[in-house]
């Protein structure tokens, strides 16, 4: 579908090309593992590629509109594939892939100046929605008025 085609780099894959796919976290259990729905926020860049003992160092460049939602130590997806992020800048942000991931998905086949799709941790965008409801944001009256 259009929105599809607007935020993804689904148009450049062809028939045969490798994709990831990940499960979705079960609500019934433990839970082990990041908050994030599936739902692609937009595509990004990357811009470097550096290995680091065991690790792969990935640094994606993505629109502000993006980065305003990712968190160093917090969530973020990539290609399907969720990750923490280690480095955020205001156009930019890294991840270090540990082996298991690097062996099992297709994020290391990737290269400098490849599309990726990113999908940012879910609560970031529900708070931020949240407090823009209220005229003046979060503010300390605010929060005595709520019980904090």
């Amino acid at each position: 579908m259009p929105e599809t085609m607007r935020r993804t780099n689904i148009g450049a894959l062809s028939r045969g090309s490798r994709v990831n796919l990940e499960r979705a976290m079960q609500l019934n259990g433990r839970f082990g593992g990041h908050i994030v729905s599936g739902h692609i926020d937009g595509a990004g860049k990357v811009l470097k590629m550096t290995r680091d003992d065991n690790a792969v160092w990935i640094t994606v460049g993505a629109p502000a509109e993006i980065t305003r939602y990712i968190i160093e130590k917090g969530s973020v997806t990539l290609d399907g594939v969720s990750l923490t992020v280690t480095e955020v800048g205001n156009e930019s942000f890294s991840v270090s892939v540990i082996p298991h991931t690097a062996e099992n998905t297709t994020l290391c086949e990737r290269g400098t100046g490849d599309t990726v799709n990113i999908e940012c941790d879910i609560i970031g965008k529900y708070v931020e929605k949240l407090t823009q409801r209220k005229s003046g944001g979060i503010t300390e009256a605010f929060l005595r008025e709520n019980g904090f």
